[in-house]
């Protein structure tokens, strides 16, 4: 195998050409280029439609209308300030004294790659995409109450809410629903295809920092830097995002220097790289639930006793050890801990096994009963989460059958239309931080990410009167009482929230913390 060697801002990369092939025919120097290395390629570029990688890259194209503040610390690092919402691709908006209309200005002269400027006919078009597929942005908007969006003048949309919402302007800092170059995709779209959906599975069309230039399915996507954006120009010009299956190959690729980044290395990963000076791994306080969810539609699970009989039977303290060796918070609540709201003064389920066994025989099941615990590669832990939980319920009399299946195969069977799965593990963190958007998205009988059919009208309705309530104690209070009803039918395997890792060459700089866990490429550079 041919090795060759370059200079990255003065350090040495070797690369093996069966690994890492640079020479793409893409302009730009290997000085300003950031590889990444990733279980796979993106298998689409449409924020409405995730598929494993899509969030990762789609946050690199896709730039929202408003976005948090910043803010820096006493040693010059900055960071998110969620307590601030500035101007983006908008620089200003007004709203109607009863808040249910909205009026935003466009920043004028932001174009894409494709040269096409920002205009309100383009937020109108991909506010109607995300309407029109019923999917993720449509759940942002429902969430948000947002019932229309239309075009007032070139530069200014407006937004009409079938209610106030305190959840809006938070919801507007996400990647989707994106805000699309619509000339460019319509260019693209037919009778049978009239979002160009298809063509946005191997192509990108945004108003962000980078868009995709070449994929290879499998191998390799190729991003650069968008010459016509608004913002300051970005460190690198080029990001080279690398499938590498193997784990074990990506922390090599790192700790040798072919790689500036891996995406999401395992707990255990993170333990070797902290003790070698040559990675550099920066944690973030977990707001994703590492859960084991029960489908109260199948049996046994339809018995509440049996589904808290299961959380009494798990040793949390144990799972943070065999699992998370060390790290993640303890989960008593499904609003996550650094969530404002979050409450967990009804959490019960300390570590009972007795207790477990009496609610079994209690609902008729005293000589336990067998089951099949689903899990994928989508998250590092859950195949050693599946094997602890299987071991730990099998003291309370459960036969659990810890079983792989494929990560599109797990998303395909939690979406709202299908929903078959009876037990399995999945993690879905919110991307806005506010307790009612948690409760929406993971409680609600119409939430997105409730993927095991939960549904307590009571928690509906309190979900639903605190979206509409601008009033924040009143809010609050109403969350509290919804997390003490979730608690109390317990849907999910109480376990840990995971704490979210990213492992870099030691030169890298620049990284903050978003909502939805991804880095943005545009922070980064390379300390000099």
């Amino acid at each position: 195998m041919t090795i060759w060697t370059r200079a990255v801002r003065g350090a040495a990369v070797v690369v093996g050409a069966g690994i890492l092939a640079l020479g793409l025919g893409v302009s730009g120097a290997l000085a300003e280029t950031l590889v990444l290395a990733a279980p796979g390629t993106p298998e689409g570029f449409d924020g409405d439609a995730l598929r494993p990688q899509t969030q990762n890259v789609v946050t690199q194209v896709y730039e929202p209308l408003v976005r948090y503040g910043r803010t820096t610390d006493a040693q010059g690092r900055e960071s998110l300030d969620s307590s601030v919402i500035e101007g983006h691709l908008a620089e200003s908006w007004e709203t109607s004294e009863d808040g249910k209309r909205w009026v935003f200005t466009l920043r004028q002269g932001i174009k894409s790659p494709h040269g096409n400027e920002l205009t309100a006919a383009d937020v109108v078009w991909s506010w109607n995409k995300s309407f029109a597929q019923k999917r993720t942005g449509n759940f942002i908007a429902r969430v948000s109450n947002v019932s229309g969006v239309e075009e007032v003048s070139r530069y200014e949309v407006a937004f009409t809410l079938s209610a106030p919402s305190s959840i809006f302007l938070k919801a507007l800092t996400l990647y989707v629903p994106g805000i699309y170059d619509s000339e460019t995709v319509k260019q693209h779209a037919t009778a049978d295809d009239p979002l160009g959906l298809t063509w946005l599975q191997e192509h990108t069309a945004g108003f962000g920092a980078y868009h995709l230039a070449q994929l290879r399915p499998g191998e390799q996507a190729v991003f650069v830097h968008n010459e016509n954006y608004f913002g300051e120009k970005p460190y690198f010009d080029r990001v080279i995002y690398r499938a590498v299956p193997s784990g074990a190959s990506r922390v090599t690729l790192l700790k040798t220097g072919q790689v500036h980044w891996i995406e999401r290395p395992s707990v255990q990963q993170v333990v070797d790289l902290r003790k070698d000076d040559s990675v550099k791994v920066e944690e973030a306080v977990g707001v994703a639930l590492a859960s084991v969810r029960m489908n109260g539609t199948f049996k046994p699970f339809d018995d509440v006793r049996v589904r808290r009989a299961l959380n009494y039977a798990i040793d949390q303290d144990s799972l943070q050890e065999a699992v998370f060796q060390g790290t993640g918070s303890i989960a008593r609540s499904v609003v996550p801990s650094v969530i404002e709201g979050y409450d967990d003064s009804t959490f019960g389920y300390d570590h009972d096994p007795a207790k477990a066994k009496a609610l079994l025989a209690e609902a008729g099941y005293a000589e336990g009963f067998e089951v099949e615990l689903l899990y994928s590669d989508m998250n590092w832990w859950q195949q050693p989460m599946a094997i602890q939980i299987a071991d730990q319920l099998r003291d309370a009399g459960v036969t659990v059958k810890p079983t792989r299946i494929t990560s599109s195969d797990m998303r395909s069977r939690g979406a709202p239309a299908v929903q078959d799965m009876p037990f399995f593990a999945f993690q879905n963190p919110p991307i806005v931080l506010d307790p009612v958007y948690t409760m929406y998205l993971l409680a609600h009988s119409k939430g997105v990410s409730n993927r095991s059919r939960y549904n307590n009208p009571e928690v509906d309705r309190l979900i639903d009167a605190a979206r509409e309530t601008l009033d924040s104690g009143k809010r609050l209070a109403m969350m509290r009482e919804a997390q003490q009803l979730w608690l109390a039918d317990a849907p999910w395997i109480m376990t840990l929230y995971a704490s979210a890792f990213e492992a870099m060459a030691p030169n890298i700089v620049g990284w903050m913390d978003y909502p939805d866990t991804h880095e943005r490429w545009a922070d980064l550079s390379i300390a000099k």
